[in-house]
C-alpha cells in the first residue's frame, strides 16, 4: 500500500457517508451562515436598479378615461 494515511481517510469518509444515509441516522440542524458583505452586496443592488432604470426606465401607464372598462393606455398617447 503506497499512502496507509489516504487509505484510512478515504474509508472514514465512505463510512461516515453510509452511515449518515441510514433511516436511524441522528440527525444535526445546518448552523446559520452569516452574510458576508450583505451591506456591500444591498448598495451593489441598488447602486445597479438604478442604473438599470436610468438606462431604460419602466413604462409609465395612465387611465384613458372614466368610461374605458379598466384598461390601461402608455403614457406616450397611441393607441393600442
Amino acid at each position: 500500500m503506497e499512502q496507509p494515511t489516504g487509505f484510512v481517510l478515504a474509508i472514514d469518509a465512505v463510512t461516515r457517508h453510509v452511515n449518515s444515509a441510514r433511516p436511524d441516522a441522528p440527525v444535526r440542524p445546518e448552523r446559520p451562515r452569516v452574510a458576508r458583505l450583505a451591506p456591500a452586496r444591498l448598495v451593489a443592488a441598488d447602486v445597479l436598479r438604478r442604473l438599470a432604470d436610468r438606462i431604460q426606465p419602466a413604462p409609465v401607464w395612465r387611465r384613458r378615461s372614466a368610461s374605458s372598462s379598466g384598461t390601461r393606455a402608455p403614457a406616450c398617447g397611441c393607441v393600442p
